[in-house]
C-alpha cells in the first residue's frame, strides 16, 4: 500500500476552451493543406495534358518527351502532394507542434502556449508545483488565446489561388474536349501512353502519304498529297522545303497538292506543311532501271528444220521467216517489280489492216523479263515495253523492239565461169560452178539439160539431169564444180539448153532453175565453118593492125629526119611520147591477136578435118604474130620511149630514134609477113570449108530423109491437116531445113565460082557447074513442095538422091584439094623434112588433145558416178 506519510502527485489539464482552440486550428491546417495538395495535384495533371495538347498542335512530340511531361505532371501527386502532407498533416498532429507554428504568426503567444502544454505533462506534488498556479497559469493563456484568432496563425494559404488555376485548367480542358474531343482524346491517349505508337492527331489528315520515295536521277518529279475524306481542315495552300532549297508552295486542287521539285542528284529530306501536319519525306535519287541486253529465242517453222537459236539483239531489229516463234529475255540492271508489253503495231505493210495487237505481262526472276512466245505473220511489227523496278521508278520511254517478217523466198541457182553461148564439139568438155542460194537452207543441187535439133534428124533432141550435191539446214551457200561433156552423155550436134536446179525446204515449192546457157553442139564440118569465120576475122584484125603500125612507122621516118636538138624540142617531145604511146596500143592489140591465133590453132588441130597445108600456114602466121607481140614490138616501144627522155643529149636522143625506125622496119615487115601467110592461110582454110559447107548440106539432106523414114508409119497417106501435132511439126521443122539447106547450096554454088575467079582452080569451076547442070536448086525446092503437101516417100527419095550427090562433090573436092598439097610440097629434101616435122608434131598436139578430152569426159562420168550416189543418201535433217 502507498505510504499514507508521502506528497501527492497532481496534474492539471490545459483549459476545454484552448484545447478546442488548438483542435480548431489543426483542423483547418490540415483541410487547408489536404486541399492544396489535391488541388496542385490535380495542377499537374491538367497542366501536363494541356501541354501535350498544345505541342501536339505544332509538332510530333516524341514521346520521350510526353514520358518527361507525363512524370512532371504526376509527380505533384506521387511525390509533391506526400510532401506537402507530411510536413503539414503529419508533422503538425500533436500541440507542441501546434504551438511552435502558431509562434511563427504570434511569437509570446505561442511560447506561451508550449509552456502551457509542457505544464500540462509535467507530474509532481504540491510541495514542488502547486496545481492550482499551473491551472491558473493555464486560464491566462487560454484567455489571452481566446482573444486572440489563432486561424490567422494559418501559414500562407494557396488553395484559393491554386483552385483558381485548377479551374482555368478544367475549363480548358473541358473546352479541349468539347471543342475537338477526338483531338483531346488522342492527346490523352499520347499523354497517358507516352511510349505507344499513337499518332498525332491532326485537323488536317493526310491519306496515306509515303515516308520513303526513290525519284529519277537528275530529272524532276512529283509528289502529289492527298487529303483523307476524314480531314477536318483543309488548307487552301501547302508548303515543302527540299534541305536548304526555296520553300515550294502548291495549292489544294480536288483534295490533293501538287508539288513539283527540280531535278536532284543527293539524297534529302523534304518537310511537307499541311495545316497542322508537318510530314518528312525522304527522297533517294536513283537511276532509272534500264535493259542492259536483249536476247531473243527463235524457233524456225518445222518445215526448216532448224533448230531454236538463242542471240543478242542489241540493233533492236530482227528478222525472221514468217511461222517462227519468238521469245524475247530482256536483262535489266536491278531487279524489276512489273514489266508489260504491247500493244503491239503493224509497221509499213499493207496487210495491215489484217494484224491483231498483243499485250500482256512479262515474267519475272532476278533481273530477267521474259516475254511469252510471238508467232510471227506476214506482218511486221513493233513491241513497245514498259517497265518498273522494286522502288516504283519505271523505265525510259521509247523503248520498242521491231520483228521483220521474211517471206521464205525461192532459192537462187547461177552457172558461174560459162558464156551463156558457147560452141563446142561433141567430145569436148566445159568446166563450171554451179552456185545456189538460199535464205533458210539448201536441200539439193544439180544440172538439168534439154535439146533441141536445129535441123531434122533421126531420134529424139537430148534430155538429162544430174543431182550434183544434197544440202542441209544450215547450208546457205552450196557450190560445186561441173563438167559437161557432149560425148559422155551420148549427146550428137544440136542444139543444148543447159541450166543449173535447186531445191529448198519450203513445201510444195519444187525445183528452181537458173537461167540457161544455150551450147551449141557442132559437126566438125559446121566447126570449120566456124573457126574459118574467126579466122578471117582474125586475119581481118592483123591487116588492120598492120596499117596503123606502117603510119607510125613513117611518123617516126619524118622524126628520124630531124637533127638531135630539133628532136629535143618540146614539139617533137611530145611528137615522140604519141609514137610511143600508139605504139604501146600496138603491142597491146597485138598480144589479144596472138592469144586469139593461139587459140584457133588449137580449136583446128581439134577439128581434126582441116588439111595441114592450112595449119602450116597458120602456124607461121602464128609464130611471126607471138614473135612481134612478145619482142619486137616492145623493143620498138623501148627505143620511142629512151628518144623521148629528157636527160638525154642530143646524139643520143638521135641515136635511139634511127634504132626506133630501124627496128620498126622490121616489125612492119614482120607483120606484112604474118599478113600473108594468114591469107594463105584463109584461102585454104575457105577451099577446105567449102567440103565441109557440101558434106553439111549433104548430112542435112541425109538428117531429113532419116526423119521421115522413122515416121512413115505415121504420116504416109495422111493429109496434112489430119496429122499428130507432134507430128505435124516435125514436117514443119523439115521444110524449114529444107529451105535453109537450099540457100545454103545456093551460096556454095556462088561462093565456088567466085573462089574459081580468084585462084583459077579448075576442080572449083567444074563442081560449080555441075551444080548449074544438074539444076540443083530446082531439085531441092521439089523436095520442099513434096514436103508441104506431105508427099513423105517422094520427099525422102529426092532428099536421099540430092543428099548422095552432095556427098560426091565434096569427095571430088577433097581429093583434088589433097593432090594439090601434096605436090606443092617442093621437091627438096629439106621441105620435106619441114612438113614431116611438122606433121609429127600436128600429131602430137592432137594427141595431147585427144588426152586431155578424155581425162575431162572420165571426169565428167565420175561426177555422173557420184550423182548416183548422191542420191541413193538420206536427205540431211
Amino acid at each position: 500500500m502507498p505510504d499514507p506519510s508521502a506528497p501527492l502527485e497532481s496534474t492539471v489539464a490545459i483549459p476545454e476552451s484552448l484545447r478546442k482552440q488548438l483542435e480548431e486550428f489543426r483542423r483547418d491546417l490540415w483541410r487547408v493543406k489536404v486541399l492544396e495538395a489535391i488541388i496542385a495535384g490535380l495542377i499537374g495533371l491538367l497542366a501536363s495534358f494541356l501541354l501535350v495538347f498544345v505541342l501536339d498542335r505544332f509538332w510530333t512530340t516524341p514521346g520521350w518527351a510526353r514520358l518527361v511531361i507525363l512524370i512532371s505532371g504526376t509527380s505533384l501527386f506521387a511525390i509533391f502532394a506526400p510532401f506537402w502532407l507530411h510536413r503539414w498533416v503529419w508533422r503538425h498532429r500533436r500541440e507542441t507542434q501546434l504551438a511552435r507554428l502558431i509562434a511563427r504568426r504570434y511569437p509570446g503567444l505561442g511560447d506561451r502556449l508550449l509552456g502551457v502544454i509542457e505544464l500540462q505533462g509535467q507530474t509532481g506534488n504540491e510541495d514542488s508545483l502547486s496545481p492550482r498556479l499551473r491551472a491558473a497559469a493555464m486560464e491566462a493563456v487560454a484567455a489571452e488565446a481566446g482573444r486572440r484568432k489563432l486561424r490567422d496563425a494559418l501559414p500562407p494559404q494557396r488553395y484559393r489561388r491554386w483552385g483558381w488555376i485548377a479551374m482555368v485548367l478544367v475549363i480548358a480542358t473541358g473546352a479541349v474536349l468539347v471543342i475537338a474531343p477526338r483531338a483531346g482524346w488522342n492527346a490523352f491517349q499520347r499523354w497517358a501512353m507516352p511510349l505507344s505508337d499513337t499518332d498525332r492527331y491532326t485537323f488536317t489528315v493526310l491519306d496515306h502519304p509515303p515516308k520513303s520515295l526513290a525519284v529519277p536521277f537528275g530529272e524532276s518529279f512529283e509528289v502529289i498529297l492527298h487529303l483523307a475524306e476524314s480531314s477536318e481542315r483543309k488548307p487552301a495552300v501547302a508548303d515543302a522545303r527540299y534541305g536548304l532549297q526555296p520553300m515550294i508552295s502548291a495549292k489544294l486542287d480536288h483534295h490533293a497538292y501538287r508539288f513539283s521539285f527540280p531535278g536532284q542528284q543527293e539524297p534529302g529530306t523534304v518537310v511537307f506543311r499541311v495545316g497542322d501536319v508537318k510530314h518528312l519525306l525522304r527522297v533517294e535519287p536513283v537511276q532509272r532501271p534500264s535493259i542492259m541486253s536483249t536476247t531473243v529465242q527463235v524457233t524456225p517453222p518445222a518445215y526448216l528444220q532448224i533448230p531454236t537459236s538463242e542471240s543478242d539483239l542489241s540493233s533492236g531489229t530482227i528478222s525472221v521467216v514468217e511461222g517462227s516463234r519468238l521469245k524475247f529475255i530482256l536483262k535489266s540492271n536491278r531487279a524489276l517489280a512489273a514489266a508489260t508489253y504491247g500493244p503491239t503495231v503493224a509497221s509499213g505493210s499493207q496487210d495491215s489492216g489484217k494484224f491483231q495487237s498483243e499485250s500482256g505481262s512479262l515474267s519475272l526472276k532476278g533481273d530477267a523479263s521474259t516475254t511469252p512466245e510471238f508467232t510471227i505473220g506476214k506482218v511486221p511489227f513493233e513491241i513497245p515495253f514498259e517497265w518498273t523496278d522494286q522502288l516504283g521508278l519505271s523505265g525510259a520511254e521509247g523503248f520498242k523492239l521491231r520483228v521483220d517478217a521474211l517471206q521464205d523466198v525461192a532459192p537462187t541457182a547461177y552457172l558461174q565461169g560459162i558464156d551463156r553461148q558457147k560452141v563446142m564439139l561433141p567430145e569436148e568438155t566445159v568446166d563450171f560452178e554451179v552456185l545456189t542460194e538460199d535464205d533458210f537452207g539448201v536441200k539439193a543441187c544439180g544440172l538439168e539439160w534439154q535439146g533441141e535439133f536445129t535441123k531434122p534428124a533421126p531420134g529424139s533432141p537430148a534430155k538429162g539431169e544430174m543431182l550434183l550435191a544434197k544440202g542441209a539446214p544450215t547450208n546457205r551457200r552450196l557450190s560445186k564444180t561441173a563438167s559437161f561433156s557432149p560425148a559422155a552423155f551420148g549427146i550428137s550436134p544440136q542444139k543444148i539448153s543447159l541450166r543449173a536446179f535447186v531445191e529448198d525446204y519450203y513445201p510444195e515449192r519444187g525445183r528452181v532453175y537458173s537461167e540457161p546457157v544455150t551450147i551449141y553442139v557442132l559437126t566438125r564440118e559446121e566447126h570449120a565453118q566456124l573457126l574459118k569465120s574467126q579466122f578471117d576475122r582474125t586475119i581481118s584484125g592483123l591487116e588492120d593492125l598492120a596499117r596503123k603500125e606502117l603510119g607510125n612507122y613513117e611518123e617516126n621516118q619524118r622524126l628520124d629526119r630531124q637533127d638531135g636538138s630539133k628532136l629535143q624540142e618540146e614539139e617533137n617531145h611530145k611528137r615522140i611520147e604519141t609514137q610511143e604511146q600508139a605504139e604501146a596500143e600496138n603491142t597491146r592489140r597485138m598480144k589479144e591477136l596472138t592469144e586469139t591465133m593461139e587459140k584457133l590453132f588449137k580449136d583446128s588441130t581439134r577439128n581434126g578435118e582441116i588439111d595441114k597445108e592450112t595449119m602450116k600456114k597458120m602456124a607461121e602466121a602464128m609464130k611471126l604474130m607471138q614473135e612481134l607481140s612478145s619482142k619486137d614490138m616492145p623493143d620498138v616501144q623501148q627505143k620511142l620511149q629512151d628518144a623521148g627522155d629528157a636527160s638525154n643529149t642530143e646524139e643520143k636522143t638521135k641515136q635511139d630514134m634511127q634504132e626506133a625506125v630501124e627496128q620498126q622496119k622490121k616489125v612492119v615487115e614482120k607483120m606484112q609477113e604474118a599478113v600473108e601467110k594468114g591469107s594463105d592461110a584463109s584461102k585454104n582454110l575457105e577451099a577446105g570449108t567449102f567440103v565441109s559447107r557440101l558434106k553439111k548440106a549433104a548430112s542435112e539432106q541425109d538428117g531429113i530423109a532419116r526423119s521421115l523414114i522413122d515416121r512413115f508409119s505415121e504420116v504416109l497417106g495422111e493429109a496434112k491437116p489430119d496429122l499428130d501435132p507432134a507430128d505435124s511439126r516435125s514436117l514443119d521443122l523439115a521444110v524449114q531445113q529444107q529451105l535453109s539447106t537450099a540457100s545454103d547450096v545456093r551460096w556454095i554454088r556462088e561462093d565456088l565460082e567466085n573462089y574459081f575467079a580468084r585462084t583459077e582452080k579448075p576442080v572449083f569451076k567444074e563442081i560449080a557447074d555441075a551444080m548449074n547442070e544438074t539444076q540443083i536448086d530446082m531439085g531441092l525446092e521439089e523436095v520442099r513442095s513434096r514436103l508441104v503437101a506431105n508427099y513423105s516417100f517422094r520427099a525422102t527419095e529426092g532428099a536421099k538422091k540430092w543428099s548422095d550427090q552432095l556427098t560426091a562433090w565434096a569427095k571430088k573436092l577433097d581429093d583434088e584439094i589433097k593432090k594439090d598439097q601434096g605436090g606443092g610440097g617442093g621437091d627438096g629434101a629439106g621441105g620435106s623434112s619441114e612438113d614431116e616435122d611438122f606433121e609429127f608434131m600436128l600429131r602430137v598436139m592432137k594427141m595431147v588433145q585427144q588426152e586431155q578430152d578424155l581425162r575431162a569426159r572420165t571426169r565428167t562420168l565420175e561426177q555422173l558416178k557420184r550423182s548416183l550416189e548422191v542420191e541413193k543418201e538420206p536427205t540431211q535433217p
